[in-house]
Formats: C-alpha cells, sequence, structure tokens
C-alpha cells in the first residue's frame, strides 16, 4: 500500500496561512501547559496572555457573558427548566424561548439549511431598524460564524485560476487563506497608516490597473468596517466613493461589519452600513455584508452564529447559494439562537433590560478606556507609533527595528516582526501577531494585539518594559 503523504495532497492546502493561529500562538499554547507545574516550570512569567485573537470570553480574559443570552440559551438546551426552577429566569427570558420553541423546536434536530425562518425575519427587522430601509429574509443567510459566509463567497466569485478579489492590506488572514484554498488571486490594496489607516479609491485603483497588467480578473471588493487589525473606521463619504468605484470596476462589495458595534466614540464615529449606503444611492452594486456574534459585545466565539445580507443579487445566484449552504445541512442551531438574542436584546421595560444594559455599556467602557490607554503609552516609547483606534478590538502600532535586529531576525530564518513577537511572548508570555501575517509595506514593521485583556496597567508595563529591553539590547538604528 502506497502511504499517504504531502505530496498526495491537494496542494492548495500547502499555501493556506494563518497567523492569528500561526506559529506563536503554538508556541503559546504550549508555555501554558509549561505553566501547569507551577513549582518548576522554568519560565519568566506565571501566565501566558492571548493578546494574539479577538476572543472575548476566553480564559484569562474577562469579558463575562451577556446574562440574557445565557439563560435563553440554558431554557433552549432544556425547556423543561422553565418549569423545575420557575423563578430563577426574567418573565421576558422564558417567553423568549417560548417563541423560539415553538419555531425551532428541539435544537438537536435540523433546520432550515438557511437558517430559521423565524430568525432570518428578525435579522431583516434588525436591518431595516439600523438602516432605514427594508431587508428580504430570503436573501439572508445564517451561517457557522460570519467566516463561514466569507468562504461561501470566495468559493463562488472565484471562476478561474485568474479570478482575483482585492483585499486590504493589512488583512485579516482568512482572507488570504481562503483565497488560497479555493485557487483566487489576493489583489493587495494599502491603507493609508498616515491617515489613521484610511482606505483610499486611488490606493485601489492602482491594484485594478496592476491587476490587469497581470491578466488578473478583479471580481469583488472586501472592505472591513470597523477595520481589523486596524480599528479604521470609514467615513460615509469615503464609503460612496466605494460604492461607485465597484460601479465603475462591475465589483462586486464584500462588506465585513462584524465589528459594528464595537465603537469607542460613537458619538464622533459612528457606524454606517453599506447596505445603507448603497439604497441611499439607489445603487446596483452587488451586495453582500457579514455580521457575527463572536465582536460586539456578545463575545460568543464559541457558538459560531453569525449572518449574511444579499442585496442587488439575483434570484438564481440565490438559488445556488442555497443548494451551497444545503450540503453541510444547517448552521449550527446554537449559533442562530445566539444571532436571535444579538438582534434581539431586551427593551425598556423588560425584566431582563437593566441587567442587560449594565452588562453592556460596562463592556463597552473597558473596551473604550483600554484602548485609549494602551495607544497613549505605546506612542510614548521610543521606536513605535500607534493609531489610537475607533473601532473594533485592537491596536495595530508599527515599531522600529534595527538594523541589527533584522539581520538576528533573518538568521533565525523569521520575518523582523515575527523575531520581535517571539521574544515578547519568550519574555513575558504575551502572545501577539506580527504585522507579516496581515501583510504591510516593505520595510514597516507591526504587530497586532487586543485591547480585551484585564488588568491593563499591568499588561502595558510588561509590554514597555519589553520594548525599552528589546532596543537596549538591539538597538534603534
Amino acid at each position: 500500500m502506497r502511504p499517504l503523504t504531502i505530496d498526495s495532497l491537494n496542494p492548495a492546502i500547502l499555501k493556506v496561512e494563518y497567523a492569528v493561529r500561526g506559529e506563536l500562538a503554538i508556541k503559546a499554547e504550549k508555555y501554558r501547559v509549561q505553566l501547569q507545574d507551577k513549582d518548576n516550570h522554568g519560565l519568566p512569567f506565571d501566565r501566558v496572555i492571548s493578546s494574539n485573537i479577538g476572543n472575548p470570553q476566553q480564559k484569562g480574559l474577562d469579558q463575562p457573558p451577556i446574562t440574557f443570552n445565557r439563560q435563553v440559551a440554558a431554557l433552549m438546551e432544556y425547556p423543561a427548566l422553565a418549569e423545575l426552577a420557575p423563578n430563577a429566569f426574567p418573565k421576558d427570558v422564558i417567553a423568549r424561548a417560548k417563541e423560539l420553541y415553538a419555531e425551532i423546536g428541539s435544537i438537536g434536530a435540523y433546520s432550515h439549511s438557511q437558517g430559521v425562518p423565524f430568525i432570518r425575519k428578525s435579522v431583516a427587522q434588525f436591518i431595516q431598524e439600523r438602516d432605514g430601509y427594508p431587508a428580504d429574509p430570503n436573501h439572508i443567510f445564517l451561517t457557522a460564524g460570519a467566516s463561514a459566509g466569507v468562504s461561501l463567497l470566495i468559493n463562488m466569485l472565484i471562476s478561474s485560476p485568474t479570478s482575483g478579489i482585492l483585499i486590504p492590506i493589512p488583512q485579516y488572514p482568512l482572507y488570504t487563506a481562503t483565497l488560497a484554498q479555493h485557487h483566487g488571486v489576493p489583489i493587495p490594496y494599502y491603507l493609508d497608516e498616515s491617515q489613521g489607516w484610511g482606505t483610499s479609491v486611488d490606493s485601489i485603483e492602482a491594484a485594478l490597473e496592476k491587476a490587469h497588467k497581470n491578466n488578473v480578473v478583479p471580481k469583488a471588493l472586501v472592505i472591513i468596517n470597523p477595520g481589523n487589525p486596524t480599528g479604521a473606521l470609514l467615513d460615509e463619504a469615503t464609503q460612496i466613493k466605494l460604492v461607485h468605484l465597484c460601479e465603475k470596476y462591475s465589483l462586486v462589495l464584500l462588506a465585513d461589519e462584524v465589528y459594528q458595534s464595537n465603537l469607542h466614540k460613537p458619538d464622533q464615529h459612528p457606524f454606517t452600513s453599506f447596505k445603507k449606503v448603497v439604497r441611499k444611492l439607489d445603487s446596483h452594486v452587488p451586495l453582500v455584508s457579514f455580521h457575527s456574534i463572536s465582536k460586539g459585545v456578545t463575545g460568543e466565539c464559541g457558538r459560531r452564529g453569525g449572518y449574511f445580507e444579499c442585496v442587488n443579487i439575483s434570484e438564481p445566484i440565490i438559488a445556488l447559494m442555497y443548494k451551497m449552504v444545503s450540503v453541510g445541512l444547517c448552521p449550527p442551531l446554537a449559533g442562530q439562537i445566539g444571532v436571535d438574542c444579538m438582534i434581539r436584546p431586551p427593551k425598556p421595560g423588560d425584566e431582563s433590560y437593566e441587567l442587560w444594559k449594565k452588562e453592556t455599556d460596562t463592556i463597552h467602557e473597558a473596551l473604550r478606556t483600554r484602548t485609549s490607554i494602551m495607544a497613549e503609552r505605546l506612542n510614548a516609547l521610543p521606536g513605535v507609533s500607534c493609531v489610537d483606534s475607533p473601532g473594533a478590538l485592537y491596536l495595530y502600532p508599527q515599531i522600529t527595528l534595527s538594523k541589527k535586529a533584522q539581520e538576528a531576525a533573518r538568521a533565525a530564518g523569521k520575518e523582523p516582526d515575527a523575531f520581535y513577537a517571539l521574544e515578547l511572548l519568550d519574555a513575558t508570555g504575551i502572545c501577539v501577531v506580527p504585522g507579516s501575517g496581515f501583510g504591510q509595506k516593505e520595510n514597516e514593521w507591526h504587530y497586532r494585539l487586543t485591547c480585551l485583556c484585564p488588568g491593563v496597567d499591568e499588561y502595558v508595563g510588561k509590554l514597555e518594559k519589553f520594548h525599552l529591553s528589546f532596543i537596549e539590547k538591539w538597538g534603534l538604528e
């Protein structure tokens, strides 16, 4: 019998890279296991701080689940609890669970492949209330997190090996990984760090011109708003220009809007959906927008819940999407219930409202405060510049690395910012993601870290102490 070897596998998977859970995350997990031997671990720190991924409820972070969401989930898992412990649940929680159970039945059964129709109607209502324009429940697909929807759309759009998708640099590596998996071509366009990681139409048009010269056929434009890893937030004027650009070049607009409720200064920097802009312009641009229960104040990453809405997409294509999702039978029911709780939270006057409001306000304020403090203190370090992001869960500081440090990194077979990040992990237990995993301009170095970690003074203090010792060792020039 011939052995199974790497050479006998699909060559596309060899090109898939996902830095968020790459080398640093793997090493951090080894350290986490090593720390279990409390007396003999031999490490200069007593815990690993997972700042590499936006995972709000991960052990070691302090974002608690929203009580209303978990109570509804508990009753959907075990409806008899409402009778066994009738005083343990608010009346509106019991009513919501009964309403959902009447539509879904047991969550151990398959649902409609596109998602529970009742929940899709609720998502449509949420979108209409947010934007002021109606949404069609039949054009909404519930998914196992936003990632599943992104993968589906990219798979459908890559019609040949010359098909390309415009992606921002820096970008969330889901996009390059999915393009590699489906034999598509990434077409990078660069965000402007000097303008708060702004999105430039000129940069996108330059990328399109280069793609055409390389015989790549651009099919879609990816916009992440608020940005990941940058936290940048688009203003409506820029969004209008981007819609017109999609019209000009016949591009599908893929709007990754999973951080739409992660706003640190909503009065100064509000979120506007691309759905609202497209409808306001009466544009015919094909738009697919994605949302998720993994971010925001919900933070239910492990439940795998999300949705996407299709706008200006024809019925035959919607039918093809349905065919594709039906192969997977249905999205997880726990995730679908999470979506319902996210888009239909308690209202004023409901028994659960005051607690829900207190919990969500506390999460927003903690993230806002940590982001501001971290940006201020990172900017005070020599050789560091950091945009104070108005949204999302991250900061993306640029670091100056000396020629000596770069040479040491190359000798070790590492990108310079990965070399920096590995030394940071070894010294402090803080796991970040190097900018080389997201893409960046030549001879620029960054890293992404979350603003979710508690004990911000201790956390940033470790970053400061390490950075100063790194400079002392390797210099700045």
